[in-house]
């Protein structure tokens, strides 16, 4: 037990029951505690000297001239070695910048073009402010002004045509073996009621006027017969009304045959010279067709005659055109005109691919309940096949179900062959090019390019002729406004109603398409209407407004007109505009009073003692009084009277006593002249 750390001690321990005993234990001290011991008193000891240390005064801190210098020095270095650092920086951004070809089409709005460039838009727009142009990022810019600015931003400019997306969409140039003898195209053209569709009837055998309002076509048809000698011709039929010019030109220009119809007892009309003009402009060849020859008044030669006048001129008078008497009611000579029709495609020996992709044109559109968007398509070259992609115009789609021209489902549709088909997005316009292709995503891909290029407006930038320009237009207010929501059950025929609203033109009425489209009138249209400041037309041609749309319309006070036949809308529409045409004002003169006496009371003031020289004077019409043939006075009276009591009127050679109201500079020898203001309402 001779280690420091232990010790002994005596314990004396007392018990419960009281005896004690003494215990010897043996107690270790650890080392820790010791080495705590001294680190404390290290510490104390520190503490003591740091004291020490801080009582004593402080000495002053000075820098050497040599330190100061060589400080400045090394800021000076490191400010050097940053801005080459940036320097470095930016040489490797310019290297990083890629120079872009970039492709501009004749309009091109600020957003379209920072994509192009890889630019940012506000870049953009902060390079046309410095050239003094002011444009928003959704803002169309012309293509010098675009061109300017991507020069400015170092890319390289090629000025595109605006159908640079549909170059893949040229035509195949066809091998002579691939070509197989196809059915001619036929347009039947002619005056309205001149037998057009009765004649296409005829050879359908069914009743195709019936369902037309009026026994007028106002949509375009495309049918498929066949003949006896087993052989097929597809015909085109187009309206006779004077507003479908455009789908009459539209049906010349996809026709291989124009049959101009003219009725033997009514001889050539001015629609009928406008169909010449029309097959001529399109370079096809006319078979004329003489209808009605079973009436009483028909005169065949006078209709030959009459068509020399425009160069039409028959075979047996030694001209080129094949000409065809025919009865379209009582179904004679129908043989002769297919006769004359095929002849005329064999001379022309139509042949076109049916094993390429199809390629034609949209005869009609519309929009169906329960199958959307349809369209009526012609096949000009190839076939096409159920789930084939295809784009029209500004819409695509893929062909789900195809009908042909009696309502039967078919798979394949070959050249010349008119089929209705579901699947589409959106509404093509009639005239639009069919054309099928590869994938999905190129489809899209031009229909939203078609249909971006159709939105543009050709706005001008903010610049200072433009905007004193705009200031000048909108300071002319007194210009009235009539708008016009528009549904229609095709789009042919909507497109021929705003072609004869575009006729009614005047100065001080103008007529705005608030919106126009194919379909129901639906409860947005009712909306829109109600919600318009300016008077508002709601029109449906061969369309109704769906249960929503009625309640709406009701509830509202919206008045929504229907009509099935285009003369009464294109009235209807005329007779509106005319409604806020202002009334001519004339003025029309009753009689003359001339002064003779003044009588004064003190009531009433100066009463004119009158006789009246001309006409007769009316109590409520309007007065004027001359002074040596100037108009001193104009106004009306307040008191007419004869014999003391009043009078509604007073005629020529009898005495009567006026009072003219607020106006007392009366003398004899004045004349008072009674007249009247009529308005009378204006047409255009």
């Amino acid at each position: 037990m001779n280690d420091k750390n232990r010790k002994t001690t005596t314990i004396k321990q007392t018990f419960s029951y009281g005896k004690s005993k003494t215990v010897t234990v043996e107690v270790v001290q650890k080392k820790k505690n010791k080495d705590k011991n001294l680190l404390n008193n290290e510490v104390e000891k520190k503490v003591e000297k740091k004291s020490e240390v801080s009582q004593k005064p402080r000495k002053k801190l000075t820098i050497n001239k040599r330190f100061y210098t060589s400080f400045k020095k090394k800021i000076f270095e490191d400010k050097e070695k940053n801005r080459q650092g940036e320097q470095v920086k930016s040489n490797n951004d310019e290297k990083k910048k890629i120079i872009k070809e970039v492709k501009i089409p004749e309009i091109i709005s600020v957003q379209e073009l920072g994509k192009r460039m890889a630019e940012k838009s506000s870049d953009i727009i902060k390079a046309l402010m410095k050239n003094g142009v002011m444009a928003t990022i959704n803002q169309n810019i012309d293509a010098d002004t675009a061109e300017i600015i991507a020069e400015e931003f170092g890319h390289k400019v090629k000025r595109v045509d605006d159908n640079e997306l549909d170059i893949n969409l040229k035509k195949e140039i066809d091998k002579e073996e691939d070509l197989v003898e196809r059915a001619p195209i036929v347009t039947i053209m002619g005056h309205v009621d001149h037998g057009k569709t009765t004649l296409l009837d005829a050879f359908r055998s069914s009743n195709v006027v019936s369902k037309e309002h009026g026994g007028i076509t106002q949509h375009i048809g495309a049918y498929r017969i066949k003949t006896k000698s087993n052989k097929f011709i597809t015909f085109f039929d187009t309206p006779g009304h004077e507003a479908f010019t455009a789908m009459r030109a539209r049906g010349a220009k996809v026709t291989d045959i124009v049959v101009l119809v003219v009725a033997a007892d009514d001889g050539v009309k001015e629609t009928t010279i406008e169909a010449i003009n029309h097959a001529k402009a399109a370079g096809v060849p006319i078979i004329v067709c003489i209808n009605k020859i079973d009436l009483n008044e028909s005169n065949p030669q006078n209709v030959k005659n009459q068509l020399m006048e425009y160069e039409i001129i028959s075979e047996e008078m030694g001209g080129k055109n094949l000409f065809v008497e025919v009865s379209a009611k009582s179904k004679s000579n129908l043989d002769k005109l297919e006769e004359a029709i095929l002849l005329q495609a064999e001379i022309q020996n139509l042949k076109s691919n049916p094993s390429k992709k199809a390629s034609g044109i949209i005869v009609e559109s519309k929009v169906l309940q329960g199958k959307g968007s349809t369209a009526t398509v012609l096949i000009q070259e190839g076939s096409l096949k159920v789930g084939d992609l295809f784009v029209a115009g500004p819409a695509y789609g893929k062909v789900r179900a195809m009908n042909d021209d009696l309502g039967k489902k078919v798979n394949l549709a070959g050249p010349a062959i008119p089929v209705e088909i579901i699947g589409i997005t959106g509404v093509p316009v009639a005239g639009d090019e069919f054309k099928v292709v590869e994938n999905e995503a190129k489809a899209k891909e031009i229909a939203s390019y078609r249909l971006s290029k159709s939105k543009i407006k050709v706005t001008e930038p903010l610049t200072k002729e433009n905007l004193e320009k705009q200031l000048s237009d909108k300071s002319n207010e007194k210009i009235k406004e009539l708008g016009l929501i528009l549904k229609s059950d095709v789009q042919g025929s909507l497109e021929a109603i705003i072609n004869g609203i575009d006729k009614f033109k005047n100065d001080e009425i103008k007529i705005k398409i608030v919106h126009k489209g194919v379909g129901e009138i639906n409860q947005s249209d009712v909306a829109l209407a109600a919600a318009s400041e300016t008077s508002i037309l709601t029109v449906g041609f061969n369309v109704k407004p769906n249960t929503l749309a009625r309640e709406l319309a009701k509830r509202d006070k919206i008045d929504i007109k229907f009509f099935t036949v285009i003369y009464e809308l294109l009235d209807y529409i005329k007779d509106s505009m005319s409604g806020l045409l202002v009334p001519d004002k004339k003025e029309v003169l009753n009689g003359k009073a001339k002064i003779k006496e003044i009588f004064k009371m003190s009531k009433i003031g100066k009463i004119a003692g009158c006789e009246v020289i001309e006409g007769k004077i009316d109590k409520k019409s309007k007065i004027r009084l001359l002074r040596d043939n100037k108009v001193i006075y104009d106004g009306k009276l307040n008191s007419l009277k004869k014999f003391k009591e009043e009078a509604s009127e007073v005629k020529e050679g009898s005495d009567c006593g006026m009072v003219l109201d607020n106006f007392q500079d009366i003398k004899q020898n004045d004349i008072l002249e009674s007249y009247l203001i009529e308005e009378q309402k204006r047409s255009l």
